[in-house]
């Protein structure tokens, strides 16, 4: 694609000025916090020319709309936790921050949906199903994390096993195209039959196809109780053994959590907290959901027998919400632990089948290349997370730094992402490719399959400004 890109002048940034009323940064300390998102690997970092904050749709239609008369390239921002650098500035270009749109449109219990702008926090969002008595199952993590940049990267979660990512919870969007036009997609019905499904062309595009700026979710009824089992094994392969017996046991768990007690001490020490489980030398956490503690208790018996068969060790059930909390913080909170050390993290996704063979692989290269690759992840759906630690890591404690890790990265990088696609697996589950990705995605997907995507760039975006060099180069 042939880009015609330019940096915005003095004039330029006036005329955004007087759109969005004033709310333009362009001071060096104020741009720092826009230059980068959550990816621990600083190379991506860059600084926007400048920042634009609009505080309606209107002003965001019109500033793209000057964006396409002027080529100069703009990257959409929600609350900047992704993982793979793909709000990061190009070169040049404009932030377009949607932290200002964070209402909600519209409550309508009666069709079980919400329409919210694109800046809504996910803790807003829960918050606000939980006042209408309803739920949001998807839960990627980071609370922070604004729900247009959840569609742009269609976000998944532990609690994909039972209710799919959020493409399953999007019934419709506003989109601003290239040109500033702008789009109504979808809306409150669950069929459409209606045309070419332009709703889902945008879901996990990243912004390089358009800029979401309302959204559309389908909600659910409230679970009536929840329960978390914490079930230990003698080792990684004898849990996931168990998986498939535990997924043929008629229960559909919510999530379903593969943890090794080694990773799990790096979030002990940090929470000074203990993980319930003192047998064996892995762990699945199983949470389970329902109309209420009846069925939920029968659901837990069912899958610990089926547990037990497979070679449980342990079978623990947490007594209280404030336990299960305890549990989920550990989980949750893995990253952050391991974060001080982390110079990259993984989302890969495989077949639910291949999962021991690749984690036997992550071993494999561990013992290699003498590096610590944590693994943790989403059993039951084939997502695993795996962190290349810059520093050595024993017994959860995380030492000194490791001599050469800068030359091994690339190369450390490239085996697991090459053992994934031999897997039938791909290099982002949940996390989307950005920046960090895209040099891999040709030999993951095959040429055809990218150039077909460029065929939908171009179409969408000639100039190729919006959120230029995420996804492929072009």
């Amino acid at each position: 694609m042939k880009t015609t890109t330019r940096a915005p002048d003095a004039g330029w940034l006036e005329q955004a000025r007087r759109i969005t009323g004033g709310q333009v940064l362009t001071a060096a300390d104020d741009l720092q916090k826009y230059s980068h998102d959550e990816l621990a690997t600083p190379q991506y970092n860059a600084l926007p020319a400048a920042v634009l904050k609009p505080g309606s749709e209107q002003e965001v239609a019109e500033l793209v709309a000057l964006c396409a008369r002027t080529g100069v390239p703009v990257t959409p921002r929600g609350g900047g936790t992704g993982l793979a650098a793909a709000c990061v500035p190009a070169p040049g270009g404009v932030v377009l921050s949607l932290e200002q749109l964070d209402h909600v449109v519209e409550a309508d219990p009666d069709n079980l949906a919400i329409t919210v702008q694109a800046g809504l926090t996910l803790n807003r969002l829960n918050q606000e199903a939980e006042a209408l008595g309803l739920y949001f199952p998807p839960h990627p993590g980071d609370e922070g994390a604004c729900v247009g940049g959840l569609v742009a990267t269609n976000a998944g979660g532990a609690r994909a096993v039972k209710y799919g990512t959020i493409r399953r919870f999007l019934l419709g969007l506003q989109v601003v195209l290239a040109s500033g036009q702008v789009l109504e997609l979808g809306g409150k019905r669950l069929k459409n039959s209606t045309g070419y499904g332009l709703q889902e062309l945008m879901l996990g595009s990243e912004g390089t196809l358009g800029i979401i700026t309302r959204v559309t979710l389908a909600l659910l009824p409230k679970a009536g109780s929840m329960q978390t089992l914490v079930v230990s094994f003698a080792d990684l392969d004898r849990a996931l053994d168990a998986v498939p017996g535990l997924l043929a046991s008629g229960v559909v768990p919510c999530a379903v959590e593969l943890l090794e007690h080694g990773v799990l001490a790096c979030a002990e020490r940090h929470l000074n907290r203990r993980w319930p489980a003192t047998r064996g030398r892995a762990s699945l956490m199983v949470i389970l959901d329902g109309p209420d503690e009846e069925d939920v208790l029968g659901q837990a018996e069912r899958v610990s027998a089926a547990l037990e068969r497979a070679g449980a060790l342990e079978v623990l059930l947490a007594e209280s919400p404030a336990r299960q909390r305890e549990i989920l913080e550990l989980r949750s909170l893995l990253y952050e632990a391991l974060r001080p050390a982390t110079a990259e993290l993984y989302d890969i996704c495989l077949p639910r089948s291949q999962i021991a063979g690749h984690v036997a692989f992550v071993h494999e290269l561990e013992a290699r290349h003498g590096i610590s690759l944590p693994t943790y992840g989403h059993a039951a759906d084939g997502n695993l997370h795996t962190h290349f630690l810059r520093c050595a890591l024993v017994d959860g404690a995380i030492g000194e730094e490791l001599p050469g890790w800068r030359e091994l990265l690339p190369v450390v990088r490239g085996e697991l992402y090459a053992d994934a696609a031999a897997r039938g697996g791909v290099i982002s589950g949940e996390h989307g490719i950005g920046q960090a990705k895209k040099a891999y995605l040709e030999a993951n997907l095959g040429k055809a399959v990218v150039e077909t995507m460029r065929a939908v760039k171009r179409a969408l975006d000639p100039q190729g400004i919006l959120n230029p060099g995420k996804i492929f180069e072009p």
